[in-house]
This record gives structure tokens, sequence and C-alpha cells, in this order.
């Protein structure tokens, strides 16, 4: 009797360079996912700070969580080199999207149109958080792929709340250490950037926590409809390529 391709799969444990060129049913999906969450992290959340109550905190925590989760499953389900891949596209169309916010915002306004501060407010960001941010994004994301992958290995793919916890902890200290002090030490006070920078990676890492029971169901969905469980013991970890 044929099988429906909406039945469960048998999940086989493979290394991550035995899948080769076989088909992914839903790694493009999840790929473009993470690209969109990440460009509008940056255009929408980055610069703003916020108090709610008495946190104080940047706006870009509302859109970071859910693009470190979908990072974890994509290290988790795909393995490191094609979440490698994803990292790489996200840094190329940040680069697109930064290097097009100067353009546009450089052309000169239309007589009559009274709206160009504001525009500059938005979308003009400098140099400094264009650069923080592109720097804090690929060594943060990185970072969190490599100690997932890594865990996985170590823990023989059990405890995955442990290394999602466990990588977001590293890789969102890494993007956090770089980010807040490059953009806004100097323009900030410095306590202020300290208390931004470590409510941001704790809140960060507690949505991370709360988040575990989506990522479990995410995770445990794709591998059974890809019928795969990928592990790196082979894997050459640099962050320096694109292949898979």
């Amino acid at each position: 009797m044929a099988i429906s391709a909406d039945e469960p799969m048998t999940i086989m444990k493979v290394e991550a360079d035995a899948i080769g060129g076989r088909p992914l049913r839903y790694f493009d999906f999840f790929m473009a996912a993470f690209v969109a969450i990440l460009l509008l992290s940056n255009l929408i959340g980055a610069a703003k700070l916020s108090t709610v109550g008495s946190f104080t905190f940047g706006a870009g925590i509302l859109f970071f969580p859910l693009g470190y989760v979908i990072g974890d499953v994509l290290t988790e389900v795909y393995g490191y080199a094609r979440a490698r891949r994803c990292v790489w596209a996200g840094f190329g169309a940040m680069l697109f999207m930064a290097l097009m916010s100067y353009v546009v915002v450089s052309l000169p306004p239309a007589d009559g149109w009274p709206d160009q501060k504001a525009y500059e407010a938005v979308f003009g960001n400098t140099w400094r958080i264009v650069a923080a941010s592109l720097l804090a994004f690929w060594a943060g994301e990185f970072a969190n792929s490599f100690v997932l992958a890594k865990m996985k290995l170590l823990t023989k793919g059990r405890h995955l709340w442990m290394r999602t916890i466990g990588s977001t902890i590293v890789g969102q200290g890494v993007d956090s250490l770089i980010f807040y002090p490059l953009a806004f030490l100097g323009i900030w006070q410095t306590h202020q950037v300290a208390l931004v920078m470590v409510t941001n990676w704790a809140m960060k890492v507690g949505w991370e926590a709360v988040l575990t029971p989506v990522t479990y169901a995410v995770v445990g969905f794709l591998k059974r409809r890809e019928g795969l469980d990928v592990y790196d013991s082979g894997t050459d970890f640099t962050p320096f390529r694109t292949r898979v």
C-alpha cells in the first residue's frame, strides 16, 4: 500500500555529509523565514529603546528570539553546514538592505514632500549601527550553531532543551557583547549600554526557554517529515564557506 506524503516517516540518524543533494522538503521555507525575521528585526526594532515597567530593552527583542529559534531548528534538523548557508544568506540580505537604505535615504526629496526627516530617523541608521549589527549577527549565529551542533554530538541527540538554551546563552551573549558597545557606546551613557546589553541577553535567553515547547514541536515535525536526524561528526565547522 502506498504511503501518504503526510504520514510520519521513519527517522534515520545520518551524518551531515551523507545526505548530499537529497531533496529536503521544508529547508527552503525555514531559510526564507530566517532571512525575513532577520531583516524585520533590523529594519523595525534594532535602534529603538523601550521601557516597560522596570525593564529597559531594545525593541528588537520581539524578533531576535524567533530568529534564534529558527536557527536552532535549522542546525538541529538539517545540520551545521546548511545552517551556515542560511547565516551567509542572511548576512548578504542585511548587507544589501543596509546599502539600499543608504541610497534611498540619500536621494533628494521631492519638492513639497514633508517626511524626509522622519524617513531619515527611521531608516537612516549610522555606519556604526549597521557595522555592529552585521558583525554581531555573523558571530552570534555561528557561535549558536556551533555550540548546538557540538552539544548534539556530546549528548548523543538527547536533551534538546539543554542544547537550544545552552547555545542561545553563548550565541546571544556573543551577539550582545558585540552589538551594543559597538553601536551605542559614546552615544548612550555607559551604564545604559551595559544595562540594555545584559537585560536584552537575559530576555532573549528567557524567550528561548519559554519557546522550548514550540521548538520541540517544530523539530519533531520536521524530523518526521524529512525522515532525518542529522549529526555533524565529520563536518568542517569553519564559517568561511557556503558549500554543504
